[in-house]
This record gives C-alpha cells, sequence and structure tokens, in this order.
C-alpha cells in the first residue's frame, strides 16, 4: 500500500473512531457542471431571501479558493436520527433541531479530525466546514461516494437514510478519491407527492420560496397566506420528504449525546407551545438551531401554522 492509500485508510478509520457514521474523498477542483446549475438556480430566484447564496460565487464552485492548493474535499456524515419523537398531536419541529445546534457538535469533531491529521498522517493546510460557508457539501459528499442527492436534494445514503448531517475538511493533502455515489431513487416519488407546499416542483428541483422549512427559518416576514394553513403543524423545519422516503427505514437511532432532546421538549402540547414564554423558549432551546428563528418567529409560526391566536408575550 502506497503512502497516499495508508493515509487515507487512515483519516477514515479515525473518523469513524470519533463517531461519523461514514467518511469519504473526492479531488479537490472546479464544480463547472453543478455551478451552471446554481446559477440557475440564483436566476429563477429560487432561493428566495438567501441572499448568501449569492455571493463568493467562485468559492462555492471551487474549493481551492477556500483553501490555498487544495488536493482533496474529505466529506463526512453523522446520524441525528432521534431515539424518542415529539408527540403526534402538537407542533413538530425538525428531528435536526431536537438537541443540541450540530453546527457545534459537528465542528468540534472536524477539528478533531484535523489534528489528527496533522500529528499522524501528514502536515495539512486545511480547514473545516459545516453548512456555514459557500461548500457545496452535497455535492462533495455524492463525488465522495457517501450517497446521492435524492429527488428531494437531500444526500440520501443507502446504508443509513437521509436524518444525517454533513462536514467537510478541504486540503492540500493529495489522497486517493472514493467512486461517485449513482442515484438509487429509481422512478419513486413519494417525496414529491407529500411535499404539503408543492416546493418540490419537479425532480431535483425545489423552490425555497414555497419550502416550510425556509419559511418557518430563514423567511424573516410575513408567512404567504396561500402557503400558511399547508403547515401540517410545521413550527420549524419540515421532515415530510424525509419521513416518506423508503430509504429512511435504514435509519437508526444516534448515539451522539449532544443531539439528545431537552427533556421538556417531547411533552409540549399545543397549549404548550401557544403560551410559551421568552424565558422557557430561552432555555428551551439555548444550545438548539431553534434559536435563529428567534422568539416572535416561532410565535408566528405557530399562528401560521393554525393555532388561535397566541400571546404576544406570557412572560
Amino acid at each position: 500500500m502506497g503512502d497516499a492509500a495508508r493515509h487515507r485508510a487512515l483519516i477514515k478509520a479515525k473518523a469513524r473512531e470519533l463517531g461519523f457514521l461514514d467518511c469519504g474523498i473526492a479531488e479537490a477542483g472546479f464544480l463547472k457542471e453543478e455551478a451552471r446549475g446554481l446559477e440557475q438556480y440564483l436566476a429563477e430566484e429560487r432561493h428566495g431571501d438567501m441572499h448568501y447564496m449569492e455571493g463568493h460565487f467562485d468559492k462555492r464552485s471551487d474549493p481551492t479558493r477556500l483553501v490555498d492548493r487544495a488536493r482533496s474535499v474529505i466529506s463526512v456524515i453523522l446520524n441525528y436520527y432521534p431515539r424518542r419523537r415529539q408527540r403526534g398531536d402538537t407542533y413538530q419541529i425538525s428531528k435536526y433541531a431536537y438537541g443540541r445546534d450540530y453546527h457545534l457538535v459537528m465542528k468540534k469533531m472536524l477539528g478533531q479530525l484535523l489534528a489528527y491529521i496533522n500529528q499522524e498522517v501528514a502536515p495539512v493546510n486545511g480547514r473545516a466546514f459545516v453548512d456555514t460557508a459557500p461548500v457545496m457539501d452535497k455535492v462533495w459528499a455524492q463525488k465522495a461516494g457517501l450517497g446521492w442527492i435524492g429527488k428531494n436534494t437531500n444526500l440520501i445514503s443507502p446504508r443509513h437514510g437521509s436524518f444525517i448531517f454533513i462536514g467537510e475538511l478541504i486540503v492540500d493533502l493529495e489522497l486517493p478519491p472514493d467512486t461517485p455515489m449513482r442515484d438509487y431513487c429509481g422512478n419513486c416519488r413519494k417525496c414529491l407527492d407529500a411535499c404539503p407546499t408543492g416546493a418540490l416542483t419537479d425532480a431535483w428541483r425545489i423552490d425555497a420560496t414555497r419550502c416550510i422549512s425556509y419559511l418557518t427559518i430563514e423567511n424573516k416576514g410575513d408567512i404567504p397566506e396561500d402557503l400558511a394553513g399547508q403547515y401540517q403543524d410545521w413550527i420549524f423545519g419540515c421532515d415530510v420528504c424525509q419521513d416518506v422516503c423508503p430509504w429512511n427505514r435504514k435509519s437508526r437511532p444516534t448515539s451522539v449525546e449532544a443531539f439528545e432532546p431537552h427533556p421538556d421538549l417531547l411533552n409540549l402540547t399545543r397549549p404548550d407551545w401557544e403560551r410559551l414564554s421568552r424565558a422557557h423558549f430561552r432555555e428551551l432551546f439555548k444550545k438548539s438551531a431553534v434559536k435563529r428563528t428567534k422568539y416572535e418567529g416561532l410565535m408566528r409560526n405557530i399562528h401560521a401554522a393554525g393555532s388561535s391566536d397566541p400571546e404576544e408575550d406570557p412572560a
């Protein structure tokens, strides 16, 4: 085994030891086809108010502009599928937000992996990325053989389903790349047919301005009246297109303790949500991604999902 192959084996073994489900590698380079797709997506204004997607276009399509002389993109996936779930007769938040903010959890783990590479594999120049920088994480994960981008535009692992977080290390170390994953969605249309608001306008095509996840998190304005009644109780994110995906029959509960939900979260009734105070909001979600929408945003979402008029601030 040559040095590059041995390095790859060491990195993958350490990634799994740290708790990642899987690790794959792709050669760093310009994403020509994906850049064209992003241009079209932006030109059609399907990104809504996510104006950050318009910036750093060159970096988003070429990792060598993020890390000087980058040679490899190391992608990892981490399971967040919960062991316990919210009661079915109440307002729902996306399962990814049950526990601690994944950005913090994965960034720490990726930092440990990068330190290991520097200490035990080879000195490298590299950076860790978790969904907050201009990196096409799903594309790199597919190229690294970790899954394929499904018709719902999520990464689907054939072994683990799609309830997974993605992270990357972009490094200037040359490593043998893995084989990209081909598509296994076939003729299935379950996600397209189940989308409550018709955000999945076609296979692999999403209009964020109609997506419940976008409208309850990224959107800072009012909820469109024509969509407000279609939320199916979702008040932060939406899991419908994942819940109906046959590949998620393979999902197994996460072993990551940080993703365990706050003890109070799973027992909240609809009236509990509607009477939620600022103080309780801060206590429940102080380490959660839910705090992104802020108290006012969450109460707006509850009202749009069909509650009686909630009090402005019961605290």
